[in-house]
């Protein structure tokens, strides 16, 4: 068995101590759509988890607004929230419950697990008040309150919506392979319930591109724009990574993933994908950021993005430093085409850029 090449993307200093290596792989796009800079293996076929979110509520947001009456109700914060990963601030909630009474259905309706809160101020005073976990407080429930809102606008079943041969779901699978420019690679089941949908990393890449690319005004350019103008509805209020980059680069599209996955989207059309093979996010905004700037995406206003501190005693006593080690690109003259994923190179060529 032939053990893939992954590359070295961060590492762990502790007291000038190497204590951790993260490896994996990842892959920028130019916005030609040609690979600038890759790393590892970005054509292996990797479960983005919710990094997908923001093309799931793509396929919701277009299925709705096709049905008979036209329903619209997916725009700003929630469609900002379908395509997130929220923290469960009442906030969040007050804009789930809103879709989906808009609808006709309560929370029962949602398939996501029962779940506290994210955010931790919300968790700690539930659990003072004596709450319980709910559907409708679990960081998918935006996504899932938009798979219902598009299945009643279309007038299709709502018990059955997370199967994966439900209209929505084979939908959803079009809409993906249509902006990655690749087959589905594999099929599971995400954390949430829901369908997941495998894909290369190059054309997880690709599907942030053509968001932010995309003509003012379709689907996809509302999609991103959502994203842009609501980033908490993405994540949340505190602290969270994906929020924090979109504000720190205004017009950056950003979605993150469970198990190491990233994407980034610079409004210059170059997009960058990243798989942590051990599946710690740690380090993953660090790593985007430090490709970007790699191909000449300016990043300076997301300094304090790019460098993670190791604690010790609550102190700093370290960071974490993210490698890029990048695979000679492909040839303008030989660049892949947009509807298919490109193949790797075998001629290396080292190019590392350190973020500390």
């Amino acid at each position: 068995m032939t053990v893939p090449r992954y590359a070295e993307l961060a590492r762990v200093v502790r007291n000038g101590f190497v204590e951790s290596r993260h490896y994996g792989s990842v892959v920028v796009l130019d916005p030609d759509g040609a690979v600038a800079l890759a790393a590892g293996v970005p054509d292996e076929p990797v479960l983005p988890r919710s990094t997908l979110k923001p093309v799931q509520a793509l396929a919701c947001r277009i299925a709705a607004t096709a049905g008979p009456d036209g329903v619209d109700s997916l725009t700003g914060p929630a469609l900002a929230l379908a395509a997130g990963s929220h923290t469960g601030d009442d906030r969040h909630v007050e804009v789930v419950r809103a879709m989906l009474t808009g609808v006709g259905l309560t929370e029962d309706a949602l398939g996501c697990p029962q779940d506290w809160p994210e955010d931790e101020p919300t968790r700690d005073r539930l659990i003072r008040a004596g709450g319980q976990r709910e559907r409708i407080r679990m960081n998918c429930s935006g996504k899932h309150a938009a798979m219902l809102v598009a299945c009643v606008a279309r007038s299709w079943s709502t018990h059955d919506y997370l199967d994966p041969e439900h209209p929505l779901q084979r939908e959803t699978a079009a809409t993906i392979a249509r902006l990655a420019g690749t087959p589905i690679a594999h099929q599971a089941v995400d954390g949430c319930g829901a369908p997941l949908f495998g894909l290369p990393l190059t054309g997880l890449a690709r599907t942030f591109q053509a968001l932010v690319s995309a003509p003012a005004g379709s689907d996809e350019a509302l999609v991103a724009q959502a994203m842009r103008h609501h980033p908490e509805y993405v994540g949340g209020w505190h602290g969270h990574p994906n929020t924090d980059l979109m504000r720190a680069l205004p017009g950056v599209l950003a979605k993150g993933g469970a198990e190491g996955v990233l994407a980034v989207a610079a409004p210059d059309g170059h997009a960058v994908a990243v798989k942590v093979i051990d599946g710690a996010p740690r380090a993953t905004t660090a790593i985007a950021l430090a490709a970007l700037e790699a191909v000449g995406v300016p990043v300076d206003g997301a300094d304090a993005l790019r460098r993670v501190p190791v604690l010790g005693g609550g102190e700093p006593v370290g960071t974490i430093t993210a490698l890029v080690d990048s695979t000679s690109a492909p040839s303008r003259t030989s660049a892949p085409s947009r509807t298919s994923a490109p193949s790797r190179t075998s001629a290396p060529s080292r190019i590392e850029k350190e973020v500390s």
